[in-house]
């Protein structure tokens, strides 16, 4: 018999046996402020994380993997909708006093994957609106439970002006159930973050279901619970990474417990590099330059892991680059729904996540935007050339004073006064501007940033506004 299995294996795959399914589960897990090199497949140090490493060893590892914004509200918009989030109106991190939030017109992958009759699940920090019109129920998600927003927007944060913020709340669905979060209620968020997800995963294991599980961790304050506290014998930043990793291996153990992981694709990333000013408090970007906030690959490179047995190669890695904007076009290929009448920024890359031989990324260039719509970079769509535009940033290159205890130390500030250009294929830490020797790139580079700002604006320009921009949702005061 076992001489006649590759011949039959041969014949399941013409027959389409092993075709894409056309509703496999979805588990996002979204880590917030999490760096490159914060887990150990991507060269954490001082700590393991098994369990986010048995994505790498199950699945796909991707080393060039970008979100669209280094920041919160920008990043997380980018992931569930697909566009870049200034086509949206959709800029930096909202606090709980904004009247806006996502429009109702945007399809999020909630509302994309509902088409196919998925259950859906928000699970975490939301951040694309705390108002009830823009909370994840009103948006696709069958039920919701966390923090409307980042869990430093509280009472408590040191270096805010006194009264800056109101108590931090816990949403359930779209009501509070708890008016104020204290410093101990989140050393349970974790916990209850992940054993929320847990029951949404049995409760729906007869039905296709999307998880979009999003960790109020590591962003500060760190918490964690005693069970991880003092677990790593390396700090606070690490015993928090531990249990995060512990949150994982409980989400992947549920789904191989009910018979799930086969038909399940899991993706693991994260919203922005670290917020490096917060010291030891902060993860790591590894060789990358700068982090949270900028432009610089520390900024907007996250470590991307994928899994889902037999559609997506384990063990496997690519150095091909994709996007948050990516994602919803892609699960939208596999499942056979419909993307949304409106434009959108992402492409599908199924063949980059499948491993498809030869696999090319889709798109011409990606733009990189921060602040209120300044086009701070360009990159070409293979993830070699980097034009750095000429913008003021943040840096942390050259700061001697050490953050200890989550007190941050002040950035220094720096400019770019005109167009920067890297090789990213050689250069991954942007050490070494070579504009003056690939003049022909920096043009070809300069074009792009042309024709994005035609489409979306560029603040830095005079240009606010682009002709494709739409307005986000917006309550009166």
């Amino acid at each position: 018999m076992s001489s006649l299995r590759p011949l039959l294996a041969c014949l399941a795959i013409a027959s389409g046996a092993f075709a894409v399914p056309s509703t496999p589960n979805l588990v996002v897990i979204f880590m917030d402020d999490m760096g490159y090199a914060d887990v150990s497949c991507f060269g954490a140090q001082g700590y393991e994380t098994p369990n986010i490493d048995r994505l790498a060893k199950e699945g796909r590892k991707f080393t060039n993997f970008h979100v669209a914004q280094p920041v919160c509200s920008a990043s997380r918009t980018a992931l569930l909708t697909g566009c870049y989030p200034n086509r949206i109106g959709m800029h930096g991190a909202l606090g709980p006093s904004a009247m806006h939030g996502i429009h109702s017109d945007e399809m999020t992958l909630a509302e994309l994957v509902k088409q196919k009759g998925y259950a859906t699940a928000a699970v975490g920090k939301w951040h694309l609106g705390s108002l009830p019109a823009f909370l994840p129920t009103r948006h696709g998600f069958d039920e919701y439970y966390g923090l409307p927003y980042s869990n430093d927007m509280w009472p408590f944060h040191p270096q805010a002006r006194k009264g800056a913020y109101p108590k931090l709340p816990m949403v359930e669905n779209d009501r509070v159930v708890d008016e104020e979060v204290t410093p101990e209620d989140q050393t349970h968020l974790t916990t209850d973050y992940t054993e929320r997800s847990v029951r949404f995963i049995e409760k729906n294991k007869d039905r296709p279901f999307f998880l979009y599980l999003a960790h109020s961790m590591v962003h500060v304050p760190l918490f964690v619970s005693d069970k991880f506290k003092g677990r790593s014998g390396k700090g606070l930043f690490a015993d928090v990474m531990l249990e995060v990793d512990w949150s994982v291996g409980q989400v992947l153990d549920t789904l191989k417990e009910n018979g799930l992981e086969e038909n399940t694709w899991v993706i693991f990333t994260s919203d922005n590099g670290p917020w490096l000013s917060y010291g030891d408090h902060a993860g790591s970007a590894g060789p990358l330059r700068e982090g949270k906030g900028t432009c610089w690959e520390g900024g907007t490179r996250v470590s991307g892991l994928m899994k889902w047995p037999g559609r997506i190669p384990a063990g496997t890695t690519t150095d091909t680059m994709m996007m948050t904007i990516d994602i919803l076009p892609t699960v939208a290929h596999v499942i056979g729904a419909s993307l949304p009448e409106h434009p959108i920024d992402g492409l599908n890359c199924w063949p980059i996540v499948s491993g498809a031989p030869d696999a090319r990324n889709p798109h011409e260039f990606y733009a990189f935007y921060y602040e209120q719509n300044q086009l701070q970079a360009i990159t070409s769509g293979d993830g070699r050339w980097k034009l750095q535009l000429p913008h003021k940033y943040r840096s942390m290159q050259g700061v001697t004073d050490k953050a200890v205890n989550g007190i941050p130390v002040l950035y220094k500030q720096q400019a770019i006064d005109s167009p920067e250009l890297y090789d990213l294929y050689s250069d991954i830490s942007e050490s070494k501007n070579i504009a003056a020797q690939f003049p022909e790139e920096v043009t070809r580079l300069e074009g792009y940033a042309e024709a994005i700002r035609v489409e979306l604006g560029d603040s830095l320009k005079k240009q606010p506004r682009g002709k494709g921009t739409r307005e986000p949702g917006r309550m009166k005061e």
